[in-house]
């Protein structure tokens, strides 16, 4: 694993975040709600992948986004496992089970807690590299 990978897999998370970021900022609609989902869904895979080969490249092997959250947690890359956890579940439902009042709570948190734990683990990667 080289040190230039993880960089660049840190800069598409960091433009993944920005295009979410700004989706959230900008809804006025239920399609665009939609929209904001489907880039959380994105950003969330550019997350965990982006950590896994983070924690690869400091010599610490996981497989799954719960495995890579759990790690993070455990050498203080992420202070809020149980969030994460969420986050992850959350994913896991956009995926599986849709309907409008699933959507609306996944998008709240999506505003109200998981663009602040992407934006911090960002900034931590930044930090690191």
């Amino acid at each position: 694993m080289r040190e230039e990978q993880v960089k660049y897999s840190i800069e598409k998370l960091d433009n993944a975040f920005k295009r979410l970021k700004e989706g959230v900022s900008e809804v006025k609609s239920e399609l665009e709600k939609d929209g904001v989902i489907q880039r959380f869904e994105f950003t969330f895979e550019l997350l965990w992948k982006c950590l896994k080969l983070y924690l690869e490249y400091k010599g610490i092997r996981v497989n799954t986004p719960r495995d890579s959250f759990k790690e993070a947690f455990r050498i203080g890359i992420i202070d809020d496992e149980e969030n994460y956890l969420n986050m992850l579940e959350d994913r896991n439902k956009t995926s599986h089970i849709y309907d409008k009042k699933t959507a609306d709570e996944i998008f709240d948190r999506i505003k109200d807690v998981y663009l602040k734990l992407i934006d911090g683990l960002v900034k931590k990667l930044k930090e690191e590299k």
